[in-house]
């Protein structure tokens, strides 16, 4: 399936750059996909001239993969592999994706699209013209990853074993407070409906407060409802995330609305967001109508930072 030829760097304080190329078809738009869901900065048909005016800034902070293809104007196998030695301080990876001649050309009869080397001609023919234009590039490639007998999930699997950055929980997790009054949040994965628990609208001293405050906070909180719904939540998304993650989902949404989106929703996100960083989840907060009102230039009430990231 795959040959690794270069043992990934040792440096932590070098981020990753790999270079991704190979025959059209082959899969280089699907691993710049999965690179990215790895937790890469990802840029895909960059021109060979344009990527070292990458590293003349600031030093990149993450892993960097880099969609090279044989189809740019100025590509040529002999210009990636001056760009490799040029990069060298960077310990560039080349990660070469082939495939057979026989599937590439099935997938360009199923998708019936003509092959960039050949427009005019079969596919067949600019199949046979890129493979031996890319020979130099496939010789100097660090790993090689046949994709021929591989489906999305199957390749997915064996990047994330060849790229998978070391202690990476792969699965981003958003948790959103909205106000059912204005809709559910467009795309979100799991609702749940905090309007059950007792709203400190009710209560004048908290009613233009939110629920980042300690007040509000301690307002839900003694609600004798509270405790074990939010146990069974936490238990309930415990159970779920390593299942999302297992079965490759890169991000996950989950959404907590209440009346107005202001106390309990926020509360219970404040909460749940807080209890899932301290389980080593990647999390990041978002309040959907408070957002609103302070993009407006409505004063918003005090904000208890709760340790993980704000949307």
């Amino acid at each position: 399936m795959g040959e690794a030829r270069k043992m990934a760097t040792t440096d932590t304080s070098t981020p990753r750059l790999v270079l991704v190329t190979g025959p059209s078809g082959a899969g280089r738009s699907t691993t710049i996909k999965v690179l990215e869901d790895l937790g890469f900065e990802t840029i895909d048909n960059l021109p060979l001239g344009l990527v070292e005016r990458l590293f003349s800034g600031a030093r990149p902070d993450r892993p960097l993969a880099l969609g090279l293809d044989a189809r740019n104007r100025d590509f040529t196998p002999q210009a990636l592999l001056d760009l490799l030695r040029a990069l060298d301080a960077h310990d560039p990876e080349l990660l070469y994706l082939d495939c057979s001649r026989e599937i590439l050309q099935r997938r360009y009869s199923e998708t019936r699209r003509r092959h960039p080397m050949a427009p005019e001609e079969s596919a067949i023919v600019g199949i046979d013209r890129e493979k031996e234009l890319l020979v130099p590039v496939k010789d100097r490639a660090d790993t090689l990853i046949d994709t021929s007998e591989l489906t999305v999930h199957t390749l997915r699997d064996a990047l994330t074993a060849q790229f998978k950055p070391a202690g990476s929980a792969l699965l981003a997790v958003t948790v959103m407070s909205f106000s059912y009054k204005r809709g559910l949040p467009q795309g979100v994965d799991i609702v749940q409906d905090c309007r059950f628990l007792n709203n400190p609208y009710w209560v004048p001293e908290l009613r233009g407060l939110s629920g980042r405050d300690s007040a509000v906070a301690n307002h839900i909180e003694n609600d004798d409802r509270f405790e074990p719904f939010f146990e069974r939540l936490c238990d309930m998304v415990r159970f779920l995330l390593p299942e999302y993650r297992r079965e490759g989902k890169a991000h996950l949404s989950i959404g907590l609305g209440c009346t107005g989106g202001q106390h309990r929703s926020v509360f219970v996100t404040e909460k749940l967001a807080e209890a899932l960083a301290q389980d080593g989840w990647r999390v990041s907060i978002r309040h959907r109508e408070l957002d609103r009102r302070e993009g407006e230039g409505v004063t918003g009430s005090g904000n208890a930072e709760s340790g993980v990231a704000k949307a």
